[in-house]
């Protein structure tokens, strides 16, 4: 049975692994009195299972072991946790193996009988490290421009087909689709590998402001052009110009704002409110809607035109109802992002919860999905089970 000391909750967790009972106790006692938390395991195979079921911070490993000899489960620990560093404990007759250790990813390896200042100046900064490549994979996923689009259901792979072609040239674009089932990832990777990458996507939520609003937020305004105009404002194509204009929710606009929008995309040319002179702006126009645009034509409420001017290119991104297959790979990405926001040890979930959550109506779609991974993560255990699932996906 692994063996865990008492010591400070924060402390870093480091896994000894050796056959020699002698070696792993005056290992842990020396780890103990340093103030680590330790894990003990005497061969390769239970090792492994050991640092597959545990949040371990680093790794002492000794080479000849029976069952599972430290190579082998350096191969196989880099496999499920790339990021922690192992230790190679060497006896004199195998240095050349542990070099070699060292060349298949190992942080460092120590002779035995262990130099006490060395073995902990390693493990310190085996664990500098290692905390050092987490950060910077956190920092990266914060910064990173664009999330990827998730699935290899035949829909999804259909519109990331789509986008490789079409993002790289001039065609508009119209996203149709529910709300919540990511329209906005869709047009945030037509701009991501278009032409016009390196200059800003604006992006516009129709539904969002006001219709007396709505044409000062596109075409901005002249100081005094209005009552509230109490200084001049830049518009929305004009921070767009040289880049994307991102139109969410294009159904909800005005008729006057529509016209307008024809215009740009007609001449290439704005007017601010309250003002004479034309701007020229070179914007390319993606956008997006959960309405029936043609409906809408019928009813009065949208332009004929603007629909074809904006409808080059249709791109319908299907609700989560009809891509129940894509389900596991969304929970295990969400897992990781979410577990990663909230500084804990990635979540497991069960098959049976998969499955029950692949039944349940998504009316929210992908959004709706994530709030409840989300909510899964905060009120169940170290593994998501069926019951979770019951409990917390549609809570009374």
């Amino acid at each position: 049975m692994p063996h865990r000391n008492k010591a400070n909750d924060n402390a870093p967790l480091i896994l000894v692994i050796d056959d020699e009972a002698s070696i792993r106790k005056t290992l842990i006692e020396i780890l103990s009195f340093e103030g680590y938390k330790t894990l003990e395991a005497a061969d390769g195979e239970s090792g492994l299972r050991v640092f597959s079921e545990n949040k371990v911070n680093a790794v002492l490993c000794d080479i000849k072991m029976p069952k599972m000899d430290g190579l082998e489960f350096l191969n196989k620990a880099l496999q499920v946790h790339p990021d922690v560093p192992v230790i190679m404990i060497s006896g004199h007759g195998t240095i050349e193996t542990a070099v070699e250790a060292v060349k298949k990813g190992a942080y460092d390896f120590i002779s035995k009988p262990p130099d006490l200042n060395r073995l902990l100046i390693t493990i310190k900064n085996a664990l500098d490290k290692g905390t050092l490549v987490s950060e910077t994979k956190v920092l990266k996923k914060r910064i990173s421009k664009v999330q990827d689009i998730v699935g290899d259901s035949e829909p999804i792979m259909k519109i990331k087909d789509t986008i490789d072609k079409v993002a790289p040239t001039e065609a508009r674009v119209l996203i149709t689709g529910e709300n919540g089932v990511g329209k906005e990832l869709v047009a945030r990777w037509l701009h991501e590998k278009s032409a016009r990458n390196a200059s800003p996507l604006v992006e516009v939520n129709c539904a969002a402001i006001p219709t007396e609003l709505i044409e000062s937020e596109l075409f901005g305004h002249e100081k005094g052009s209005f009552t509230s105009a109490v200084k001049q404002r830049i518009g929305k194509f004009e921070q767009a110009d040289g880049g994307t204009l991102f139109l969410d929710e294009i159904g909800d606009m005005s008729l006057s704002a529509q016209a307008k929008v024809l215009r740009a995309l007609q001449e290439g040319k704005i007017t601010r409110v309250g003002a004479d002179k034309d701007i020229n702006v070179d914007v390319r126009v993606i956008a997006a809607t959960n309405k029936d645009l043609l409906q809408e034509v019928e009813q009065k409420s949208f332009r004929l035109d603007l629909y074809h001017r904006l409808s080059v290119i249709l791109i319908h991104v299907p609700s989560l109802n009809e891509r129940r297959g894509d389900i596991p790979q969304l929970v295990d990405g969400f897992l990781e992002s979410i577990c990663t926001d909230y500084g804990i040890s990635k979540k497991a979930i069960d098959d049976k919860a998969i499955k029950l959550l692949q039944e349940y109506n998504w009316t929210g779609n992908i959004r709706e999905l994530r709030n409840v991974v989300e909510r899964l993560v905060i009120l169940s255990g170290k593994t998501i089970v069926e019951d979770d699932v019951r409990n917390y996906v549609n809570p009374k």
